[in-house]
């Protein structure tokens, strides 16, 4: 893929603000060591019990705290300073870390103590979650946003390429403790680049209301503007019934395709080389402009994909429609994530980050528990089909709805201009 000079001018334009080059030195270190901590968390996990159960009731301490709390972190970046939150919610990961890596390296670890723990950093992530993401308008400005939000999304990938190879090798070197401690010291980063930042105080107006007064309103702008709501319905649908094929992966691996562990390892990067790819494409973009088609027809491609790799016999053959899935998913994210974010008023900005991150993240666990009880019945390969085949009808509905939805973003993002 060759990208023509202007695109490549337009790549890292969000880089020339001097608190968001901070901000993305310290995620590149951090998202490593974050992807470390995943990996070996499940392995550590696994090898202590033994038990697949457990390790879905992982994801689930760690992933349902987003799903309950989320919307509370949004009222309180909304209410608060967002670089105050991150400062508090990245030390908290980072003492979380280090106690898991004190735990382990000292061979006292216990399966509660990993749910407990996890829980914690679930708990931690409602509240950053919602924050970081309101927090880059104020880094960038309007004017950057889109490239800065692709920019992000091409960190998170291009540290899921490399964060589970390092992790595998530390487990095998020395023990999953390695890969916590690690983890932990990566977190020194993002916390030094905040520190660093040069910032104009802007106090917020003093807020009104009850919290749940506040999250009533927010979900009511969500459901009241035709866009927006329609974008994060689109994304939860994905994230319920697509994402979790990753879920079903071992099996395809080892029963399906005959790869073994390092199969699984092969197929696990090859949807995040696509996904890096795609984040990449939509970093060169230099507006928001068409972005509605790239989600519709990423949705309807992903689902595609899907039901492609459900039907595939051969190992090289999935890991290459792999590639299309994760770049189809990653159009579909990160383009939805932009025009959220250029629609959205500042006021709501926080609340509105929070249910995108509940239908992006939240969602998931709950796909996996449907994934795994509908594969136990029908298999894994019908199961991801049906999931392919409902993500490329939702997309497809979608798409029909363009013309509103287009005219509707126009409007919004007028208003957001002047707000």
């Amino acid at each position: 893929m060759t990208l023509p000079h202007s695109s490549l001018a337009n790549l890292a334009r969000a880089l020339h603000h001097r608190n968001y080059r901070l901000f993305f030195a310290g995620q590149l270190v951090s998202l490593v060591g974050t992807w470390m901590q995943t990996v070996a968390q499940s392995w550590l996990v696994y090898r202590l019990t033994g038990s697949a159960e457990l390790l879905g009731l992982m994801g689930f301490a760690a992933q349902g705290p987003v799903f309950l709390l989320a919307t509370l972190g949004g009222v309180v970046a909304d209410r608060f300073d967002r670089h105050r939150i991150m400062l508090m919610t990245q030390t908290g990961a980072m003492v979380l870390a280090a106690i898991l890596a004190g735990l382990t390296l000292t061979e006292r670890v216990q399966v509660w103590e990993l749910f407990i723990l996890a829980a914690l950093l679930g708990v931690s992530n409602a509240f950053d979650i919602p924050a970081r993401q309101a927090f880059i308008v104020e880094m960038v400005g309007h004017d950057d946003l889109p490239n800065a939000i692709a920019l992000n999304s091409s960190l998170f990938n291009g540290a899921r390429l490399f964060g589970p190879a390092i992790a595998g090798l530390l487990v095998a070197a020395g023990g999953e403790g390695w890969c916590f401690a690690l983890n932990a010291i990566s977190y020194l980063a993002v916390i030094a680049g905040l520190l660093a930042m040069r910032r104009q105080h802007k106090p917020r107006p003093p807020s009104q209301g009850s919290v749940l007064a506040h999250v009533r309103d927010g979900f009511s702008f969500v459901v009241g503007h035709g866009p927006i709501r329609a974008l994060m319905l689109l994304l939860g649908i994905s994230s319920l019934m697509g994402i979790s094929y990753t879920v079903l992966m071992p099996i395809f691996a080892d029963r399906i395709l005959g790869g073994g562990p390092a199969g699984l390892g092969m197929l696990m990067s090859a949807s995040g080389l696509g996904a890096l790819a795609a984040a990449i494409l939509l970093a060169a973009r230099g507006n928001s402009q068409g972005l509605e088609n790239w989600v519709a027809h990423g949705s309807a491609a992903f689902g595609l994909m899907l039901v492609l790799f459900s039907l595939s016999p051969w190992f090289w053959l999935s890991a290459a429609i792999l590639v299309g899935a994760g770049f189809a998913f990653m159009v579909q994210m990160a383009a939805t994530n932009t025009l959220i974010q250029t629609m959205v008023p500042d006021r709501y900005r926080g609340r509105t980050m929070a249910l995108y991150s509940i239908m992006f993240i939240g969602m998931a666990p709950f796909g996996a528990l449907l994934a795994g009880m509908l594969a136990g019945r029908i298999g894994a390969p019908p199961t991801v089909a049906v999931g392919g085949l409902i993500c490329a009808a939702a997309g497809i509905l979608f798409q029909r709805h363009l013309p509103r939805l287009r005219a509707e973003r126009h409007r919004r993002a007028g208003e957001t201009d002047s707000d």
